[in-house]
């Protein structure tokens, strides 16, 4: 699969990228898809600290007051909710979201995700680098672009550090190095931008 190389301003650059169609030329099925979506997701979710309730807290068990006549209700131990220092009454539990995904199945999720988008939202640009590392400049040539309103940039080994600090105040445009790229992200944003040195990085990624 052959692509136009751009510039960021959305103008057409010298040369074309031939695309891998092991990585690009896939067809996307949306059940692989969903389980790598819900794997990414179920590992970013934080895990409450467990509360002790009444049966794991350390106090007398004894029965502290008598049964009648005290003026109170009556208690078997101080390990009661309703005391200071006893058992929180439906605490928090430990729960655990470490779910298991075949690494086959992830890079297979990854790549439909770059041949759905490969279909329709992917553009290849010759490189990151800007003359003027100023968010008003580059917000000017990405309105030019017209690549939507959501724009994830994808480089190579590391990310172009003029773009990065241009970008880092661009509402909707997001940059990840080569390495970062996942289903998650790819999907969420309207554009997908590769540098030839992100694509060259993607496919060595999978052949490797």
């Amino acid at each position: 699969m052959k692509v136009k190389v751009l510039n960021l301003d959305g103008s057409v650059a010298k040369g074309e990228v031939e695309l891998s169609d092991d990585v690009f030329g896939l067809e996307p099925r949306a059940d692989i898809l969903h389980r790598v979506i819900t794997w990414q997701l179920e590992n970013r979710r934080g895990i409450a600290r467990a509360t002790r309730e009444r049966s794991e807290v350390a106090r007398t068990g004894k029965k502290f007051g008598r049964q009648k006549g005290g003026g109170t209700a009556r208690h078997g131990d101080r390990k009661a909710p309703v005391f200071i220092g006893g058992g929180k009454a439906h605490g928090a539990r430990l729960r655990e979201f470490d779910v298991s995904l075949n690494k086959k199945v992830r890079a297979l999720g990854l790549k439909m995700a770059l041949s759905s988008k490969a279909k329709l939202g992917l553009v290849v640009v010759d490189s990151l680098d800007v003359a003027d590392a100023k968010t008003g400049a580059l917000a000017g040539q990405l309105a030019k672009a017209n690549w939507g309103k959501k724009v994830l940039v994808v480089d190579g080994e590391a990310v172009n550090e003029g773009f990065a600090r241009a970008a880092r105040n661009l509402p909707g445009v997001n940059v990840l190095p080569a390495v970062g790229a996942n289903v998650y992200d790819i999907l969420k944003h309207d554009t997908l931008v590769l540098t030839r040195a992100a694509v060259e990085k993607l496919e060595a990624r999978f052949n490797g």
